[in-house]
């Protein structure tokens, strides 16, 4: 355990008594080497290195920006390059330190996803578990920041949000059947039962009777602060979790002898609990617990499906008895692939929990063992993990390449499954700490935020150091650049470069075409039987009717936290998905050089750029001053790369055009349906849908979906071409703005230029230290760096 605890930096943690004391007994082992020690202090010494070098930029940032406003306070006519440049010193001074890296755990009820954010951040009953029924009611956040105090705030639904609940909610409890031998089984409509139970919980017993305008009038049973969140604060962590149980545990027995806190959780849009600075949860990454498969208020609802986008990691929870068989896992991890195509997530994992879970005996009868080669619980615990790892990386695997490139990264990952046991992680009955797989995560995380710290700061140092080196030169007798710069037809060499781009942009998109038009074919022949796979029910419509119901009130969606997701709009547009996936992902894909990836186009108009700047800097000596030579080459790199954001933001939106035209054509017959009311009105409401898509289909709705997915591709490649064009032609006016006689009179920025170059030195030193110990590290261990880490797929 120490081994682990030293590889990842932890340092032994205490709990107090009671209710966070850990149950577990330490286990004295023979080979707790004190070599591996120094492992912690590596690291954090580098995460410190990088975050001081960070601090010191930002101030040597922020001394230059005070000077440069004070030497052009009172000057009317500022030239547009001071003005480029002191924008783009703002821009880093403002940057944040670091983007914080979302770690989504995403689950059904009962999965144990509180259970192990509780065990990564060593908190045994921090979030409230429940293994029987459901248990966390809203989305969670948990982070650390620089802080003494716990903190939570629970973030309500506004007024208007609630207030469209509420019409939705009460337009769902009013019956739209006549009684009748189908309606008999309207009290045990999942629908309608959770749709009262809501209104209960804020109004009291029989609000479900009462019309929306009754309820409007009618005061909630809590207290509903003006700014809409509630702020809770403690000293220790066993105190902010009392109070905060009652707030995100949701409670369906006795709730109204419940307190007034728990009746809040309709009205609770997310919480997000902060934790004083830990080691064991670094400041930078935030856990989120996302429980269900979304939600009935589209607020809510739109949140999770945004939180998932959010999430750099996904790692999707399912409890060990549920692994084989269960259906909500498998959507959950549909989900997590849309939201690598959609998003921002690039590691994917199936994590599965519970896994200490084993009836020795029914297990050996199973695999007819009998005494032979497995003598323990822990022996047949581990052998049935390993089966498990090798059944689910299959079909994992197989999944992926439906979905995915064929060339992609995570196509070549060998281990794509994680078992854990949190309950073990505590009693050690069974499986050893390192057994469990806690350690594993938590390495994992941590060696994710050190590495997108070292690179977040590098690029900040450097394009800092340039920016001070360019503020430097507009004082010196010796100009970065000449007049020269002019004549060399720099400014008609970029245009010809960006009419390649967006003919390499447009080729680029071209590859969607056949992929759209055959998803459309393969929709229009297909979506009869699957709009007959969403309607019908093997039960008949006894506990459905009342479910469609708010499937139509919804324009097609009914999420909710325990039932499967029902998404008409997107069954429907899924054969379409089903072609284009691939090759979508190959367009916004990173990594590998190969195939139609958009970044290849952009970086190829990089480089000709770059070449042409250093034609340029021999011509004009600047073959022996790399730092001059290369502080456009590093504009330009920086403006191509702030591409990367913008592309990431529009690729969700052209991913889901296609869903959302389906869902904006469909809207008026969903609407129909939910006007339905007396007798037989499940299957009225049933063929109206019917008719609506038909009517559609004949008119053109698949079509409409495709051209307006290549609109969104049209879009984004003039937004590109805009962007490179403005970004590059201001640039190079700053540039040139060094000759015309316009900058002399400049702050003397040259102590903050010596510093920074100092700094610029020390990145270089701090890089290779680092590195040092990485491979100090990866030898001491005796194992490859490529054998380190828990299962994750780089998409």
């Amino acid at each position: 355990m120490a081994e682990m605890e030293a590889l990842v930096g932890l340092e032994p943690y205490s709990v107090d008594h009671g209710l966070f004391q850990e149950p577990m007994k330490k286990r004295r082992r023979a080979d707790r080497d004190r070599r591996f020690q120094a492992f912690p202090s590596m690291e954090q010494s580098a995460l410190k290195e990088y975050e001081k070098l960070e601090s010191r930029t930002r101030r040597v940032l922020s001394n230059t920006y005070q000077k440069m406003i004070q030497s052009v306070f009172l000057d009317d006519n500022i030239p547009s390059g001071v003005k480029y440049l002191i924008n783009r010193l703002l821009t880093l001074i403002e940057k944040p330190p670091l983007d914080p890296i979302y770690v989504g755990l995403l689950g059904s009820t009962g999965a144990g996803k509180s259970s192990l954010i509780n065990a990564l951040i060593q908190q045994a009953m921090f979030l409230p578990v429940s293994g029987e029924s459901i248990c966390t009611s809203c989305i969670v956040q948990v982070s650390s920041v620089c802080c003494e105090q716990y903190e939570a705030k629970i973030h309500l639904l506004s007024d208007q949000e609630w207030k469209e609940e509420l019409r939705n909610l009460t337009k769902l409890l009013h019956r739209t059947e006549e009684p009748s031998e189908e309606a008999d089984m309207w009290d045990k409509d999942d629908a309608v039962e959770e749709a009262a139970w809501k209104l209960q919980m804020v109004y009291g017993s029989g609000a479900e009777r009462q019309s929306f305008e009754d309820l409007l009038r009618t005061k909630p049973r809590g207290k509903i602060p003006t700014s809409r969140i509630i702020t809770l604060k403690a000293e220790e962590a066993e105190e902010l979790s009392v109070k905060l149980d009652p707030y995100i545990r949701t409670q369906r027995r006795h709730w109204d002898r419940e307190p007034a806190e728990t009746r809040m959780w309709p009205l609770i849009k997310y919480v997000e609990v902060i934790l004083p600075k830990s080691a064991l949860l670094p400041e930078g990454v935030v856990l989120v617990d996302i429980p269900g498969t979304g939600d009935f208020n589209s607020k809510r609802d739109e949140m999770w499906k945004k939180t998932i986008d959010k999430c750099s990691v996904i790692w999707v929870i399912c409890d060990i008895e549920r692994v084989s068989g269960g259906r909500t896992h498998e959507d959950l991890l549909n989900e997590s692939i849309k939201a690598c195509q959609r998003g921002f997530c690039r590691d994917v994992a199936l994590v599965i929990t519970k896994t200490d879970k084993l009836h020795l005996a029914e297990y050996l009868r199973e695999r007819k063992m009998g005494n032979q080669a497995i003598q323990s619980q822990r022996e047949a615990v581990l052998q049935r993990n390993e089966i498990i790892k090798l059944q689910r990386n299959r079909i994992l695997k197989e999944k992926l390449k439906r979905k995915l490139p064929a060339d992609s990264r995570v196509l070549e990952t060998s281990d794509l499954v994680c078992t854990v046991s949190a309950q073990e992680y505590w009693q050690q009955a069974v499986l050893t700490e390192e057994e469990t797989e806690i350690p594993k995560l938590r390495e994992y995380i941590r060696k994710r935020l050190l590495d997108k710290k070292r690179r977040l700061v590098t690029k900040f140092v450097t394009e800092a150091f340039g920016l001070l080196l360019l503020t430097d030169s507009f004082n010196s007798t010796e100009n970065l650049l000449n007049e020269h710069l002019n004549a060399s037809g720099l400014r008609r060499f970029v245009e010809e470069r960006a009419e390649l781009l967006e003919k390499g942009i447009e080729q680029c998109f071209a590859h969607m075409e056949r992929p759209l038009q055959e998803g459309v074919q393969v929709a229009r022949a297909s979506y009869r039987r699957i709009l007959s796979t969403c309607l019908v029910r093997s039960k008949g419509n006894q506990g459905f009717h009342q479910t469609l119901k708010a499937v139509c009130l919804k324009n097609g969606v009914y999420a909710s936290r325990t039932l499967a997701r029902i998404d008409l709009n997107e069954a429907i547009s899924q054969p379409i998905y089903d072609q284009i996936d691939p090759v979508f992902g190959g367009i916004f894909r990173d990594g590998k050089q190969a195939g139609p990836a958009l970044m290849l186009y952009i970086d190829a108009f990089k480089h000709s750029l770059e070449e042409r700047m250093a034609q340029i800097g021999i011509r004009n000596g600047w073959i022996y001053d790399g730092y001059k030579k290369s502080f456009l080459i590093q504009e330009i790199s920086s403006i191509l790369g702030g591409l990367e954001g913008h592309i990431l933001r529009r690729k969700r939106r052209i991913y889901e055009s296609v869903t959302i035209s389906i869902q904006n054509d469909l809207k008026p017959c969903y609407e129909d349906a939910a006007q339905i009311t007396g007798r037989k009105a499940c299957e009225r409401m049933k063929d109206a849908i019917r008719r609506g898509v038909e009517r559609q289909v004949a008119e053109g709705m698949f079509e409409r979906a495709q051209e307006r997915m290549q609109h969104q591709f049209r879009q984004l490649k003039h937004g590109i071409i805009e962007k490179v064009k403005a970004s590059i032609a201001t640039m190079l006016t700053l540039a040139s703005s060094q000759s015309d006689g316009l900058c002399k009179e400049l702050a003397d920025v040259r102590n903050e230029y010596k510093e920074m170059e100092k700094l610029h030195r020390s990145l270089r030193e701090v890089a290779e230290n680092a590195q040092l110990r990485r491979g100090m590290q990866d030898f001491l261990l005796g194992m490859s760096p490529s054998k380190a880490g828990p299962p994750r797929t780089e998409l």
